[in-house]
């Protein structure tokens, strides 16, 4: 992409911590498999912890109320639900025996694993299964992932037509139970690998709160003991032996740190005091793979970056103002530049709201022209809008410091400010937590940075979750009526290819009203220390802690 001056200025206040960025960094490790270096013995055993970073959960762990990445990984290792995913991506039967759908992929049949159980002893049954998601999906319980379930039979939105158990949920026997779909469904075994379909016991309906600070789960891993979550420090998960599927842990446990700076995480690593770190800081873009040799990931990953402006912001609500100025801050935003002089080239400019690694990909949709940098196509925009409506406000970016994304904020912001002629910034919040509250609240007073991390391979999975009307990641409160009936059309089609097809046609309606600017598709970039082995990272760039090994 063509790269004018006013570009290369919008960067320039940063141009000193990038100086130490301009190289291409060597190593290998795109495989993101660890070799044997830094272990005398190379054995491992079954009561070493594995060390890694988090972020502190949003909510208690409830897993159809847990949306964040914070909560998601200690769900994801506490829980199993029917189906999980290997390191492509591909289904793997977990806690079921088989899923078999009828002819027209509306009534599906699962049997479960016999002798399944949950860590308090008790039997994981098609009870665990039916009752769970029926409270996930009752509105009248205001769970974050309610929207799941919305193909279920006997599903409702309505908040005067709550409904506590969904007639499409069939029990045939303690290990068999059917689910009939509103429409056909054919990924519908995918959908199952999300954490809000996994079971939960009796005791967490006795005080749901209670139990989300002391979760009692299935998966390969549990609570240390009581009160192993410290809240704003982190939480130690040990191995869980009774757990019966295909994530077998290889080692003692997780413990999952909270830092409050990605960079403390880093040095950490660099010392052999965090064994595995997800997210590498954008400091250290153009070193890592020299400070941590055969110990490093760089490969494609379900990640999808994005800031959003909320639809009640004055000046951007929906209509023809607000969208004269939205499509003038993307076209405003040099994303070619910002990946070269922050990311060391670690990320791909965005062409649409999901993610290359996903079936169906498309960089050539109708609109994405939005998404290229055009300085004067963006100033004759925002004049437009000005007609309107004179701006005479500071366009703010808000993000979470402890997530390492400062640097691009600053970026992003300074193009804005130098393409429009207006005053841009970020705006700081101390902790992730802290901003999702504010979204959660629609207290935000500018844009805010966002994205997705796919819970399953699909393209339904990075549209939904974000975009759907009341759905629960949808922070910028977008509500569009042909949007979600060619989401509807795209989950119910009888083949992929007819999927893809309403999905593009959903992505255009997004690229027209932009309730997100898409920004960049992440690589996973990633580290580990001299102390474990037979590190990998997933399709969702998540690390699959179960099968890392480690010499005590």
């Amino acid at each position: 992409m063509k790269t004018n001056r006013k570009a290369l200025a919008a960067l320039s206040i940063f141009a000193a911590g990038s100086l130490a960025l301009t190289a291409c960094g060597g190593g290998s490790g795109d495989s993101g498999k660890s070799s044997s270096a830094g272990s005398e013995s190379g054995a491992a055993t079954s009561n070493a912890i594995i060390t890694t970073n988090g972020n502190e959960p949003q909510n208690p762990i409830i897993p159809t109320n847990t949306t964040e990445v914070g909560g998601g990984k200690i769900a994801d290792l506490i829980f199993a639900g029917l189906v999980s995913f290997d390191a492509k991506g591909a289904v793997q039967m977990d806690q079921a025996e088989s899923i078999t759908p009828n002819e027209t992929s509306t009534l599906w049949t699962v049997k479960l694993k016999s002798g399944l159980k949950f860590t308090d002893g008790t039997p994981v049954t098609s009870d665990s299964f039916i009752k769970a998601w029926n409270y996930g999906a009752d509105i009248a319980n205001a769970q974050g992932a309610s929207y799941f379930f919305d193909n279920i039979k006997g599903y409702s939105a309505d908040e005067k037509k709550p409904v506590s158990e969904m007639e499409g949920l069939k029990k045939v026997s303690d290990t068999e139970f059917t689910v009939e779909l509103i429409n056909p469904e054919a990924d519908f075994t995918k959908r199952l690998g999300y954490t809000a379909f996994v079971p939960l016991p009796e005791a967490a309906f006795k005080d749901i709160k209670a139990f989300g600070e002391n979760p009692i789960g299935n998966g390969p891993y549990k609570f240390e003991k009581e009160g192993a979550w410290v809240h704003n420090e982190g939480v130690t998960l040990v191995k869980n032996a009774d757990y019966q599927g295909s994530r077998t842990a290889k080692n003692g446990g997780v413990k999952i740190t909270f830092y409050a700076e990605q960079s403390a995480a880093y040095a950490d690593a660099q010392s052999d005091n965090l064994d595995v770190l997800d997210q590498v800081p954008d400091a250290n873009f153009a070193n890592y793979e020299t400070d941590f040799p055969e110990r490093s990931v760089n490969q494609a990953a379900a990640i999808f970056q994005s800031f959003t402006i909320p639809e009640y912001l004055e000046h951007f609500k929906p209509g023809k103002e607000g969208e004269l100025r939205r499509k003038a801050i993307s076209m405003a935003v040099d994303r070619d530049s910002i990946i070269k002089a922050v990311f060391n080239g670690t990320r791909t400019a965005a062409k649409d709201f999901t993610s290359p690694v996903i079936e169906g990909w498309n960089d050539k949709l109708e609109g994405a022209d939005v998404l290229s940098f055009n300085a004067e196509q963006a100033k004759k925009l925002w004049a437009e809008a000005d007609a309107i409506s004179k701006y005479d406000g500071t366009f703010t970016i808000a993000y979470n410091t402890d997530g390492g994304h400062a640097t691009w904020v600053e970026a992003a912001t300074n193009s804005i400010a130098e393409t429009l002629g207006i005053k841009a910034e970020g705006k700081a919040y101390p902790a992730f937590k802290q901003l999702l509250d504010d979204e959660d609240k629609d207290a935000m007073t500018g844009a805010f940075r966002s994205g997705w991390q796919a819970d399953y391979p699909s393209m339904y999975n990075f549209l939904a979750p974000l975009y759907q009307t009341g759905a629960g990641s949808n922070y910028g409160r977008y509500a569009s009526a042909e949007f979600d009936g060619l989401l509807k059309e795209g989950a119910a089609a009888k083949s992929v290819d007819e999927a893809t097809g309403k999905f593009e046609d959903a992505q255009k309606v997004l690229l027209k009203d932009l309730p997100a600017i898409p920004l960049w598709y992440s690589n996973v970039n990633g580290v580990w220390s001299n102390k474990v082995q037979n590190v990998e990272f997933g399709w969702n760039s998540v690390p699959l802690y179960y099968n890392i090994t480690k010499a005590e």
